[in-house]
C-alpha cells in the first residue's frame, strides 16, 4: 500500500520554511505530547503492582498475568489495526483509542477483584493497539523525510510518559490508594481533544493529496530487496526486538521488587529508581533516532542490542549504587534501537507504514507481556535475583545483526 508520507517533500531549498513545515512539526510534537499522556497513564499499572500485590494477596505469576493481559491485547490487535488503516486510514481513530485507555483507567481505579483488574488492563491494551499504528503513520507523514527523527520524537513522548507514571504513582497513588487513579482521567480528556484536532489535520492532508494518492494506491511499491531477504531481515529484527523487550520488561515490571528484595530499600525509593531508569529510555530514544538518520540504522542496532551485554552481565553481582548506574547505562543504550528498527523495517516494506508500525509495536508489547509472565513464573520458583542473572545473556542476540542486509534506502541510492 502507498506511503502517505510520500505526499510530504523530503527536502526544500536552503533557507525556506513554509507554514506547512510549521504545522507538520506542531503535529509531531502534539503526537509526542499525547504519546506522553497515553503512556503515562498506562505506566501507572505496573507502578501500582506493589499496592495490588498487597491488597489482593497476589503472587508474582498473577502480577505477570496483569501485564500479559495488557500486552497481549495490544500485541494481537496492533498489526490488524495497522493493516486496516493502511488500506483505509482512519484519522479520528487516534481519539477513539485514547477513549479505550480512559475506560480502562476508570475501571482499574474502581476494581474490587482480580478478574476486573485483568479486564481493565486488557482495555488499556486495546487503547494502545488503536493509538500506536496510526500515530506512527501521522508522525511519518509529518516528518519531511526525516523519518528516524520523527519516530524518535514520537517515541520519546511515550518513554517520557512511562518515566513520569511511576513517579506520580509513588507520590500520589501509593499514599492515596488505588481509587486515586481516576484523577488522571483528565489527562485522557486533554489527549482526546488534541488527537481530534490532529485527526482533522490528517484528514485535510489526505484531501489535498486527492486523486494522486488514489491512483498510487492501485499499485503498491515494489519491495527494495528480494522477498526472501526481506523475510530474513524481518525475522532478525523480531529476534532483536525480543532481546531488547524481554530484558527491558524484566526491569520495568520487576525492578522495584528487585531493589526492595535485594537491597531492602523503601517502595518510594524503588519507584524513584524506576523513574530514573525510564528517563534513560527516553533520552536514548531521541539520541537513537537522530543519530540513525545520520549514520544509518544498522550501526545503531549493533550498538544498542549487543553493546549493553557487558553491563547486563555485571549488574547481578553489583551493589546498590552500581546497580542504579548500570541500569541507567543499559536503558540509555537499549532504547536507542527501537526507532532504528522501526524505520529500517518500514524501508524494507515501503507503503506499509501502519502494518509495520503495528507489527513491531505489537511484537514489542506482546513479547514484553510474555517476558513479564515468564519472569514472574521464574521468580516464584527461584528468586528475583535469578531472573536478572538469566536475562543478562539476552543482549548476546545482538550478534544476529550481522544477518541484516544493507540498509534499503542507502542501497537504492547507491
Amino acid at each position: 500500500m502507498p506511503d502517505d508520507s510520500a505526499s510530504v517533500p523530503a527536502s526544500k531549498p536552503a533557507g525556506t520554511r513554509s507554514a506547512s513545515d510549521d504545522s507538520a512539526f506542531a503535529v509531531i510534537f502534539s503526537l509526542s505530547f499525547c504519546h506522553m499522556l497515553n503512556d503515562m497513564m498506562q505506566s501507572m499499572v505496573p507502578a501500582i503492582y506493589p499496592i495490588l500485590k498487597e491488597s489482593y494477596a497476589l503472587d508474582y505469576a498473577q502480577i505477570g498475568l496483569i501485564t500479559l493481559a495488557f500486552q497481549c491485547t495490544a500485541s494481537m490487535l496492533q498489526p490488524l489495526v495497522g493493516y486496516t488503516t493502511d488500506r483505509r486510514p482512519m484519522p479520528y481513530s487516534l481519539a477513539i483509542g485514547m477513549g479505550f485507555t480512559l475506560c480502562g483507567l476508570v475501571l482499574m481505579s474502581q476494581a474490587a477483584s482480580y478478574p476486573v483488574i485483568l479486564g481493565a488492563a486488557a482495555l488499556i491494551g486495546v487503547g494502545s493497539a488503536v493509538f500506536h499504528p496510526e500515530a506512527s503513520r501521522v508522525a511519518r507523514l509529518a516528518s519531511g523525510g526525516r523519518h528516524g527523527l520523527a519516530q524518535s520524537l514520537f517515541q520519546v513522548g511515550g518513554n517520557t510518559g512511562s518515566a513520569i507514571g511511576p513517579l506520580l504513582a509513588a507520590f500520589i497513588i501509593v499514599p492515596q490508594g488505588q481509587g486515586s487513579i481516576v484523577w488522571f482521567s483528565a489527562a485522557a480528556f486533554v489527549a482526546m481533544s488534541i488527537l481530534f484536532a490532529i485527526g482533522r489535520w490528517y484528514a485535510e492532508r489526505r484531501r489535498e493529496a486527492g486523486g494522486a494518492a488514489q491512483r498510487a494506491r492501485k499499485a503498491p511499491p515494489a519491495l527494495p530487496l528480494p522477498r526472501n531477504q526481506v523475510a530474513l531481515a524481518v525475522a532478525v529484527l523480531v529476534a532483536l526486538i525480543f532481546s531488547k523487550t524481554f530484558y527491558t520488561a524484566s526491569l520495568t515490571s520487576y525492578y522495584t521488587f528487585y531493589l526492595i528484595h535485594k537491597f531492602e530499600v523503601s517502595v518510594q525509593f524503588a519507584q524513584i529508581a524506576l523513574f530514573a531508569f525510564l528517563a534513560s529510555l527516553a533520552l536514548g530514544t531521541v539520541a537513537g533516532g537522530w543519530i540513525g538518520d545520520k549514520v544509518g540504522r544498522i550501526p545503531i542496532i549493533w550498538f544498542s542490542i549487543l553493546g549493553p551485554l557487558p553491563f547486563t552481565l555485571a549488574m547481578p553481582y553489583t551493589g546498590l549504587a552500581a546497580t542504579l548506574v548500570l541500569s541507567l547505562v543499559i536503558g540509555l543504550m537499549m532504547s536507542s534501537a527501537f526507532s532504528a528498527i522501526l524505520v529500517y523495517a518500514q524501508e524494507l516494506m515501503p507503503g506499509r507504514v501502519g502494518m509495520v508500525a503495528g507489527l513491531f509495536f505489537g511484537f514489542s508489547f506482546g513479547l514484553g507481556g510474555l517476558g513479564a509472565g515468564a519472569v514472574g513464573l521464574i521468580a516464584d520458583h527461584t528468586s528475583i535475583e535469578t531472573v536478572y542473572l538469566i536475562c543478562s545473556y539476552l543482549p548476546a542476540l545482538g550478534l544476529l545483526t550481522a544477518f541484516l542486509p544493507r540498509q534499503p534506502s542507502r542501497r537504492a541510492t547507491a
